[in-house]
């Protein structure tokens, strides 16, 4: 039985539609099911749409000044048209009906589809009831209870002041703090209609330290999603005697001597390398353009024996945390390796589409200009059966990666990792601190190397440049024993 149609094309030009000023809602649900059922009427296999508004503010504290208050407002929308396996995007700032329609109409254009003639009928599209996240978790009051830019400001000057008290030889410090506020809304043919509210904010500091020729470079960030609350309740002393200490040991330290160690590389931000180096080639957006050397592995060992991973996004509070992704797939978790064994890839809707691989709530963009890609969220290597002890303990000389710094990945996983905080590993204990220091290899081999995981799983706040835009992640890992790597240094 055919559904019964909403109008015929005709009568679309005379729609008229007001975005409804304080929220996406309910009254949505109309002109986004007309627009669906126009771009299926025109031809498509599949449309969507993804709406958002965004309230953001960034601020800065140098030495005793506020140097930086930089506010962002934006709203808009994008639509996705899909034919086949092909698809375009288009974006725009007009959320009024006809501005939408008009964003359609270009990306149908671009597929070679156009609006049917005027009097055709357009189908009903049915969306389901009004997924809304943010009502159920509450959300309506997240930016009114966040901190106001007189907080944020006497927060950062604060703890830039704990910094100067506790360090040594300072040569410039900063903190620094940014709120991200964003109300988004998905609905597309399939019948996805949802709607949720994000609060990504982050907070810390960069010390740098010099005497004479000695230099040092610490940084520190920590992240939270949905805490109003975060920046108040930071404890920015302790932090403050973190980096102090780290940027004090690594003003007279050795530099390394390059050459092959086995490593203990620390937990929490050590897990960026398992992130740029493995993580990225397990997004279904590598196996398109066949640039993973896992693309064909899945259900084979393409680790070591006592490695598992995850990547996820429930984790409360965690920085990449999302009760659902920016297509509208509510967040799971998912097991990317157990035991050595590759058992999934990181999916959004085209990549499950092009690849086969099932979606598992990885669409994510980081705003409407931009379309939804397989990404990563929470992403760490789970805790293992040693203990830390016994990672340094079956060390006689090796290195300490304690504090992660930049690095770059090549398309198919080689990397260099700099390590801003290093130290001698002498019969299994720590003797000197070591700079200089820089990681380098290839995803396929090093992943078979990592041979002991510790029980101290920790988790860090990040940030993932890729196709989609810049998302926010978590990195993460217990202590890990890699048993060869290549030390860069002098």
């Amino acid at each position: 039985m055919l559904a019964t149609p909403l109008l015929i094309t005709r009568e679309i030009p005379n729609l008229t539609y007001s975005a409804t000023p304080r929220c996406f809602d309910e009254s949505w649900e109309a002109p986004l099911s007309t627009l669906l059922g126009l771009g299926r009427a025109a031809g498509a296999d599949f449309i969507e749409f993804f709406l958002e508004r965004v309230n953001y503010i960034s601020c800065m504290a140098e030495d005793d000044v506020i140097s930086s208050i930089a506010p962002k407002l934006s709203t808009g929308a994008g639509v996705r048209v899909f034919l086949g396996k092909a698809d375009c995007y288009v974006s725009t700032n007009d959320l009024s009906f006809n501005g939408l329609k008009a964003a359609l109409e270009k990306a149908l254009g671009i597929m070679g589809l156009t609006f049917p003639s005027a009097m055709s009928f357009v189908p009903e599209i049915n969306l389901e009831i009004l997924r809304d996240y943010a009502t159920k978790r509450s959300k309506a009051s997240w930016l009114d209870n966040s901190s106001s830019m007189q907080e944020m400001s006497d927060v950062l000057l604060a703890a830039n002041d704990t910094l100067l008290k506790k360090a040594a030889h300072v040569r410039s410090r900063k903190a620094a703090y940014f709120r991200d506020w964003q109300e988004m809304m998905v609905a597309a043919s399939d019948g996805t209609f949802a709607r949720d509210i994000r609060l990504t904010q982050s907070v810390g500091y960069s010390l740098l330290c010099e005497e004479g020729s000695n230099r040092s470079n610490i940084n520190k960030r920590v992240g939270s999603t949905s805490d109003p609350a975060f920046l108040r309740t930071w404890d920015y002393a302790f932090d403050a005697e973190e980096v102090s200490e780290s940027a004090g040991k690594m003003l007279y330290a050795d530099y390394v001597e390059s050459g092959d160690y086995p490593i203990v590389m620390a937990n929490q931000f050590g897990g960026v390398i398992f992130h740029e180096a493995c993580g990225h080639l397990l997004e279904t957006t590598q196996i398109e353009r066949k640039t993973t050397p896992f693309m064909d592995k899945k259900g084979q060992k393409i680790a070591h024996e006592n490695l598992t991973a995850w990547d996820e996004g429930l984790t409360k509070d965690a920085f990449g945390t999302i009760d659902m992704d920016d297509e509208g797939m509510p967040a799971q978790r998912t097991l990317l390796i157990e035991n050595g064994i590759l058992k999934n890839f990181i999916s959004d809707r085209a990549g499950s589409m092009r690849t086969g691989h099932p979606r598992t709530g990885s669409g994510r963009r980081q705003g409407y200009t931009h379309a939804a890609a397989s990404r990563m969220r929470n992403t760490y290597i789970a805790p293992g059966k040693f203990t830390t002890d016994e990672l340094f303990a079956s060390i006689d000389k090796g290195i300490y990666c304690k504090k992660m710094g930049g690095g770059s990945v090549g398309a198919t996983g080689e990397f260099n990792f700099a390590v801003d905080e290093a130290y001698l590993i002498e019969n299994g204990k720590l003797t000197k601190p070591l700079k200089g220091a820089t990681l380098i290899g290839e995803a396929v081999d090093v992943m078979q190397k990592i041979s002991m995981s510790s029980q101290d799983l920790g988790l860090a706040a990040g940030f993932c440049g890729s196709v989609s835009g810049s998302v926010y992640v978590t990195v993460g890992q217990p202590h890990l024993k890699v048993d060869s790597i290549t030390v860069g240094g002098r």
